[in-house]
């Protein structure tokens, strides 16, 4: 008689050892590693956890405790204003902050990491193989981690000299730091989204923003439209079969191109001076009321667009005349047996096809003069005066408010609020229009 099997006595299925060794590392880093059997990678990943313990908690913890309160301790100032107490310092409690919360995120990595790697080896030894050695998975790490050690350093780089000031710069908005709460003398707060409520709904600040940002738009409009079309007429105009010395014409009008933009504004500055500038002289000796450029809002703008049209034209008019002379010839040949016109030729053939090849480039002329210091600070340095504004003139824009704010002014916060909402309106308009571009639809079809 065969003995019954009691179904209650059955073996139990064990818990895996990859799930032990993932939970072991997720405890305490290197556990998980140690019960795999690899002592020397366990030991280096519990050395680590060791050291931030033992060595970083401190600062780290200071670290973290200064970007929370911003400081307690204000600077005591005694007779004759001599410091008797530094006190703290909010700013650099700030940027410390951030820096040891960069350096926990590079720590939660590794941490994940580790908790991966027990994990993986666990899977291996549970369907039969063996764990590797050090010297094999040092191997395997510079075998297929190559490209990774060799963007490591790029990465640390990135970290601490890109997105640790950008996200000082926007933490900014977010804190009352403006005159007269500067640090050390006084300490900074947190505000929360204050200043962006300030900024839409108190009259001095919403009526300069409206306003500012209006001109900005109608300006990035302008420049970049004026300069396209200016540098297409004369890209066509040199490429037409009867002009002759072709190169000698491009060469005279590239050369605003290549003087460098800082002495040209300036001179153009002097060109265009209301009081002894030569063009109101001229006007005055053919018999004309001198034009007020600098000194009306109206003429200031029109001048800007001007000036603007005479920088940026010979770019424009160099990428469109590699563009018109790759067209085939065939083509045109094509368009003039079904009896098609010089017009016609250029709307139908020319045109669409430097459109083409332009369009994302034209996008990219938007956000660069959207962001056009040079070029409003140095012609006009914001002016004219407008009363209705707070820190900023007639003409401009936002970028060149942003450096009043910061520079002339100690709004920083305010600064950091205009700066988000360019990055913002900037990433909208670049993203929308991008997409729509034809040049980036067939490009998404070939992949």
């Amino acid at each position: 008689m065969s003995p019954q099997i009691n179904p209650s006595a059955a073996k139990k299925p064990q818990m895996k050892r990859s799930v032990i060794g993932a939970v072991l590392s997720a405890l305490f880093m290197g556990l998980g590693q140690l019960y795999n059997r690899q002592y020397m990678k366990g030991i280096l990943y519990a050395v680590l956890e060791l050291f931030i313990i033992v060595v970083w908690y401190k600062p780290i913890m200071n670290g973290l405790w200064g970007l929370y309160t911003l400081g307690e301790q204000q600077q005591v100032r005694g007779a004759r204003g001599r410091i008797t107490e530094q006190g703290d310092h909010s700013i650099f409690l700030m940027i410390e902050g951030v820096i040891v919360v960069l350096v926990l995120l590079v720590i939660l990595l590794v941490y994940i990491r580790n908790i991966i790697d027990a994990y993986k080896t666990g899977k291996m030894i549970d369907e039969g193989g063996q764990p590797k050695t050090f010297a094999e998975s040092m191997r395997n790490a510079w075998d297929n981690g190559y490209a990774y050690i060799l963007l490591t350093p790029a990465f640390f780089f990135t970290l601490f000299l890109t997105v640790l000031p950008l996200v000082f710069g926007i933490l900014i908005a977010f804190t009352n730091y403006a005159a007269p709460v500067l640090p050390p003398l006084r300490l900074v707060d947190w505000v929360g989204f204050q200043t962006f409520i300030n900024l839409f709904r108190l009259e001095i600040w919403s009526n300069t923003f409206y306003g500012v940002l209006w001109w900005t738009i109608i300006w990035s409009i302008l420049a970049t439209i004026t300069t396209f079309f200016v540098g297409l007429f004369y890209a066509v105009i040199i490429n037409h079969k009867r002009i002759r010395y072709k190169k000698l014409w491009r060469t005279i009008f590239i050369l605003p191109w290549a003087i460098p933009q800082f002495i040209s504004i300036l001179i153009f500055r002097n060109i265009f001076n209301g009081q002894f500038g030569p063009i109101n002289q001229y006007l005055v000796k053919l018999g004309l009321d001198p034009i007020p450029w600098l000194s009306d809002p109206t003429w200031a703008k029109i001048a800007l667009v001007m000036v603007n049209i005479w920088f940026g034209f010979p770019f424009w008019m160099a990428l469109m005349s590699g563009v018109l002379t790759s067209i085939d010839r065939d083509m045109f040949e094509a368009a003039e047996v079904d009896g098609a016109n010089g017009w016609q030729k250029f709307w139908k053939i020319s045109f669409p096809l430097v459109m083409f090849a332009t369009a994302p480039l034209l996008i990219m002329g938007f956000a660069g003069n959207f962001n056009n210091f040079n070029m409003i600070y140095l012609f006009t340095q914001g002016g004219p005066a407008n009363i209705a504004y707070s820190y900023a003139g007639s003409t401009d824009i936002l970028i060149s408010w942003i450096y009043k704010l910061t520079l002339e002014q100690n709004q920083y916060n305010m600064a950091s609020v205009v700066s988000i909402l360019i990055f913002v309106i900037v990433a909208i308009f670049s993203i929308y229009n991008f997409r729509k571009t034809r040049a980036f639809k067939e490009e998404d079809m070939i992949q």
